[in-house]
């Protein structure tokens, strides 16, 4: 039985069945990665796998990594993660993941293991769309420009790393708007106070509802996304236990549509240096930049 393959928005986003995730081809793989490609964010309902089956077809789309700070509570495989509502594992901030590491993800699969009956559902956004969308003023402006990234929201302030504010999707070839909420601290080439006005203005943008698209869980769900072109966001409106298991693919090289076309904005010396001054400064000596 072939795979049919159902649209589910026209932001981002289908459904596919005909297929067992435990008992796939390595032609259905490649189709598989095609699909991803083109819809971003994937669902494959129905397949209730294992978690070695969950590990097994995971591995097939490249090395998979742990969480590098989170660690799980109940879970023992070192490849699975796992966030439980009643631990606190609600992720209802947009972002991409783990922007704060060098290389971050390529993609998650994620495994719907227990769903409230209402609400839980998950949004992604379309970074291309919304880079799209921009004017041509700011389109020029962000291409321009770097961020730094940082993993605060897991408690390291320490670990951090820059990116490109408009990023070049590896397979694709097409220009996504990389900046998110959770993790993005600056940008590198401004001052703190213009900074502050562009990621409100982008962060919020992306969010756009023409952007995105929202799933509703049933239990045994298989979602797979392109961590390098969505981000995505828990909505939390349930009451009950909330249970999801994902491995997640190790990252590639992140390239920008540009080079920096301005050097980083910093106030070393002044005592009122603000702490993403701090942080930026001290990123850049350790990277060798100073």
């Amino acid at each position: 039985m072939d795979m049919q393959v159902k649209q589910i928005s026209t932001a981002l986003g289908a459904e596919i069945t005909g297929i067992e995730l435990s008992k796939v081809s390595d032609d259905q793989v490649e189709e598989i990665k095609s699909l991803l490609t083109e819809h971003k964010v994937i669902f494959f309902p129905g397949q209730n796998i294992t978690q070695d089956e969950h590990v097994e077809y995971g591995s097939k789309f490249g090395e998979l990594e742990g969480h590098p700070n989170l660690k799980n509570k109940r879970v023992t495989h070192p490849k699975i993660f796992e966030l439980a509502a009643s631990t606190g594992g609600i992720a209802d901030e947009w972002h991409t993941d783990i922007t704060f590491q060098d290389s971050p993800a390529i993609m998650s699969v994620l495994h719907m293991v227990k769903c409230p009956e209402l609400g839980g559902d998950t949004m992604w956004s379309n970074l291309n769309a919304a880079y799209e969308s921009l004017s041509d003023p700011i389109k020029d402006l962000c291409e321009g420009l770097t961020a730094l990234h940082d993993a605060r929201p897991h408690g390291k302030p320490e670990k951090t790393a820059i990116h490109p504010v408009v990023r070049l999707h590896p397979v694709s070839g097409k220009k996504v708007l990389y900046v998110n909420e959770h993790f993005t601290r600056r940008i590198v080439e401004m001052n703190i106070e213009e900074s502050d006005m562009l990621l409100s203005y982008l962060t919020k943008w992306v969010t756009k509802p023409q952007f995105t698209v929202r799933y509703h869980w049933t239990e045994g769900t298989i979602a797979m996304w392109d961590n390098r072109s969505t981000q995505h966001y828990v909505v939390n409106d349930f009451v009950g236990e909330r249970i999801i298991q994902r491995v997640t693919v190790m990252g590639d090289e992140v390239v920008g549509s540009s080079n920096p076309r301005w050097q980083p904005a910093l106030r070393e010396g002044f005592s009122a240096v603000t702490t993403h001054d701090k942080q930026l400064i001290t990123h850049l000596k350790e990277k060798g930049s100073l």
